[in-house]
């Protein structure tokens, strides 16, 4: 029984080379250390109740594991960009991490 918890969590964890990526961003982007604070958390809830846990690009209601708080223009660190809640808006993460990111990678 112990070795199928072992596999369970070597499943559930990110793999080695994301988590070495979100180091390096996290060493190199200092404003990334703003999404672990409790005013980002307050944030973040707040426009998850502003659009009533619905995502703004497919209309999907969920709960608030599965939303992101997005940023509607990109941050890149300005930090009164980064704290606008009309900048924000909530997307289910399939949103956030499949259509908006690309959207964002295209015109970088």
């Amino acid at each position: 029984m112990p070795a199928r918890l072992g596999q369970a969590a070597m499943r559930c964890a990110a793999p080695l080379g994301e988590v070495s990526r979100s180091r390096q961003r996290d060493a190199t982007q200092h404003w990334r250390a703003w999404y672990k604070t409790a005013r980002w958390q307050r944030l973040r809830w707040s426009i998850l109740l502003r659009d009533l846990f619905i995502c703004r690009r497919c209309g999907l209601l969920a709960d608030s594991p599965d939303l992101v708080a997005d940023h509607v223009m990109p941050h890149r660190g300005d930090e009164a960009m980064f704290w606008d809640a009309g900048n924000l808006q909530c997307l289910c993460k399939a949103c956030h991490d499949g259509a908006k990111q690309r959207e964002e990678r295209r015109h970088r």
